[in-house]
């Protein structure tokens, strides 16, 4: 089981954990360019009702999935740049795979030179891979949508612009909006029988009673309601692009390789400290915040992140290797 940090949660919340579909990210690898005995490199893996999406894959990532529980039943993988410790473990992912006869294919996504340099890595070490890789190119505005495999017929993935050079990109899964609540009560008031006529109404459809009555969804649905939105930054530095994107943001994932007091160094690298990223999370009017990305001075103990972050954006914490964060719906 990750760790799950406490936000406040309300009863009716609390019941969307358990009857609204299931929405979390596990937190793979949250060190900065290298690994430490407490961090891995850059990996998390986003869960949405069964199916598994893996963001950046650095060295090791496949045996964080083994140690965390996260599925290698998984179909796609999207990188954020393709500095090697945002890529590297794709390699060995990809022939474990192999190994264990997978067939089924694989989608890889990333930013320009995404087509050249991963298909060079995927001819590493092993004559052929026996499974198919579609290596997808991306940049500012595309929207990733339905793959026919019917799994992503309510969400979509928007690709954003960040400052890290190379043309690199951050990802937001956007659920689509949701029905109005129904309500059973004035259904039956209205003499309405339980079945498949509520389901009707329910989606928007008009209905006619056995009596000849015509009824429309109008009373008896509520407004439509949003979905939920996830946004992944990569390494950046703090920009218009991330705020945009993050816009009411259920969960914002965002780097925070430096404290303060290493501003200027975070400025030259193209990073961002953790009282930029609060900065950016209370401009996009976010939920809440989780810090990742962190440099390996605050592998042992983040808490000056966490203290810099929260004089900022209340709702904030700083990832760990194997922490589990539930994205519940707001209503």
């Amino acid at each position: 089981m990750g760790l799950r940090p406490h936000f406040p949660t309300s009863p009716r919340r609390f019941l969307s954990l358990i009857f609204a579909p299931m929405l979390s990210v596990t937190f793979l690898g949250t060190s900065a360019a290298r690994p430490t005995v407490e961090r891995n490199v850059s990996a998390l893996a986003l869960v949405r009702e069964g199916e598994t999406l893996l963001f950046e894959c650095g060295e090791g990532t496949q045996r964080q999935m083994m140690r965390y529980g996260v599925s290698f039943a998984l179909s796609d993988i999207f990188f954020t740049h393709f500095h090697a410790d945002h890529f590297l473990g794709v390699i060995g992912l990809i022939r474990t795979l192999g190994l264990q006869g997978r067939v089924e294919p694989m989608r890889l996504y990333g930013p320009r030179g995404a087509k050249k340099l991963l298909g060079q890595a995927m001819q590493l070490g092993v004559e052929r891979v026996p499974f198919p890789i579609e290596i997808q190119e991306v940049k500012p505005g595309t929207v990733i949508r339905e793959t026919g495999s019917g799994k992503r017929e309510t969400y979509d993935i928007h690709v954003f612009a960040t400052e890290h050079g190379g043309g690199s990109v951050g990802y937001a899964l956007r659920e689509h909006e949701r029905l109005g609540r129904f309500d059973p009560e004035k259904a039956r008031a209205a003499g309405i029988p339980e079945g498949p006529l509520w389901g009707k109404l329910h989606k928007g459809e008009p209905i006619e009673l056995s009596n000849g009555q015509r009824l429309t969804a109008n009373g008896f649905v509520g407004p439509k309601r949003s979905g939920r939105l996830v946004v992944f930054t990569g390494d950046t530095r703090p920009c218009a692009a991330v705020v945009d994107a993050a816009k009411g943001a259920d969960l914002l994932i965002h780097e925070a390789t430096f404290g303060e007091e290493e501003k200027d160094r975070a400025k030259e690298t193209g990073h961002s400290t953790a009282r930029e990223a609060a900065q950016v999370a209370l401009a996009a009017n976010a939920k809440r915040l989780v810090l990742s990305h962190v440099s390996a001075r605050y592998s042992l103990s983040a808490e000056d992140l966490v203290k810099e972050a929260r004089e900022v954006f209340r709702e904030t914490v700083v990832a760990k290797d194997g922490m589990e964060i539930d994205v519940p719906f707001n209503d």
